[in-house]
């Protein structure tokens, strides 16, 4: 399993950054390894929504179907999954003093053989993760 973690602080009040990070729709705007992200289920965000992840890693394109499994005050957890990994994006979000303190923690479990690439991919989410935390907050403060 790979796990990465980074802290960000964005510069908008706790509620707009939950209502945003919530909407896992909008990855692409803040994941740059993210080309798409598409709403399988109508109605409002909530435990349960369901998302299809489309990403380019390493050079090649892959599909996780996303599904939100925990929508708390402080906290969401997005769980996806294709044949080859189980990932899991668990973000932790909280005020201080005036802006949002969000913690990013990706995990991934690979299954069947690609388990054995698992540490030579390592390094590689590292640098992703990097990109993220350098983006992440830029894009939910806005404009």
């Amino acid at each position: 399993m790979i796990s990465v973690e980074r802290t960000m602080l964005v510069d908008r009040p706790v509620g707009e950054v939950m209502r945003y990070l919530a909407d896992f729709g909008n990855t692409p705007q803040w994941d740059p390894g993210t080309e798409s992200c598409t709403r399988l289920d109508p109605g409002p965000v909530a435990e349960g929504a369901r998302w299809r992840n489309v990403s380019r890693f390493r050079g090649r394109r892959t599909e996780l179907l996303y599904r939100l499994e925990h929508y708390g005050p402080e906290r969401l957890v997005f769980v996806g999954h294709n044949r080859t990994v189980e990932a899991t994006d668990d973000i932790a979000i909280r005020a201080s003093e005036g802006r949002t303190v969000v913690v990013y923690r990706a995990s991934l479990r690979f299954n069947g053989l690609a388990r054995l690439a698992a540490p030579f991919l390592r390094a590689e989410f590292e640098r992703l993760a990097d990109a993220v935390a350098l983006r992440l907050p830029v894009v939910v403060a806005g404009p």
